[in-house]
């Protein structure tokens, strides 16, 4: 993306308040130390990095780059920011503040996620595209998405507790939304560290696992029981049709079902057994 300086190569001058703020802004949190510090320093040495800003109409700027320091300048009372003003359209601005902003320390992971990913649906940017422009391997765009998979309330806690990164990608093994708003208070409430959160999360999928193994194998005994069941069924009704009076019947207890046929004595079935089966 190659930006026109034009004639404006200059550092001008400009009072704060024809400054407008950036439209694609990365970041959302600042430290209020961090700020302060960033204050006091440039009360003492002023601003010795421009800003980088455009111009939107005749009175108006806005800036593409620079967001901490216009802050700063602020809060220590400076009227005017040193910038120096360049040629874009409303897409290279976007994406030139985007892209410098992302290349800057400082920045959540997932601020740089949603960066990344608003890159991608706005400006129809592959990860290998912004891959080169931050100057970044591929995978680490890839891992850096995989974050959004978890819901903007997990997002937040994990935020707000301060859990890393590894927390946030060993939570993405969970599929189960309750499961992993399940495991994540835990988390939080032990104090866990990223290893015994990883182990944790181990347990509970093993666990899991278990318990689907002991569930489908019931099921099959269920299912192989209800053939037995059909063909005593089908077995009675046979001898019913003959005009024997069979009587069927059942019982169950914690160690096995019981299955009985009762063929009552007669003139013609006088030979014939009763049976059992279990």
């Amino acid at each position: 993306m190659l930006l026109n300086l034009g004639n404006e190569k200059r550092i001008h001058d400009i009072p704060i308040v024809r400054i407008r703020p950036c439209r694609t802004q990365c970041r959302k949190d600042y430290s209020a130390q961090e700020m302060k510090e960033l204050a006091q320093s440039i009360k003492v040495n002023g601003i010795i990095q421009p800003l980088t800003v455009r111009k939107v109409s005749r009175e108006e700027y806005e800036l593409i780059s620079g967001e901490r320091r216009l802050r700063a300048a602020v809060m220590c009372g400076s009227r005017k920011v040193p910038c120096i003003i360049i040629n874009c359209t409303d897409s290279q601005a976007d994406q030139l503040s985007l892209i410098e902003d992302l290349q800057r320390s400082g920045l959540s992971f997932f601020e740089e996620a949603k960066g990344i990913d608003r890159l991608m649906k706005t400006y129809n940017l592959s990860k290998l595209d912004i891959s080169r422009r931050l100057g970044k391997k591929q995978s680490f765009i890839t891992g850096r998405l995989s974050v959004l998979e978890l819901s903007d309330e997990e997002m937040e806690i994990i935020q707000r507790h301060k859990l890393t990164e590894r927390h946030a990608k060993a939570l993405l093994r969970v599929k189960e939304a309750a499961t992993r708003k399940l495991i994540l208070s835990e988390i939080i409430a032990q104090g866990m560290n990223v290893t015994q959160s990883e182990r944790y999360i181990d347990s509970v999928l093993s666990a899991g696992s278990k318990k689907k193994l002991k569930t489908q194998k019931t099921r099959l005994v269920i299912k192989d029981i209800k053939i037995l069941e059909n063909t005593i069924n089908k077995a009675v009704d046979t001898i019913r049709s003959t005009g024997i009076d069979a009587v069927k019947g059942r019982t169950e207890t914690e160690d096995f079902i019981e299955y009985t046929v009762r063929i009552p004595k007669g003139r013609n079935n006088s030979e014939t057994p009763s049976f059992k089966t279990a």
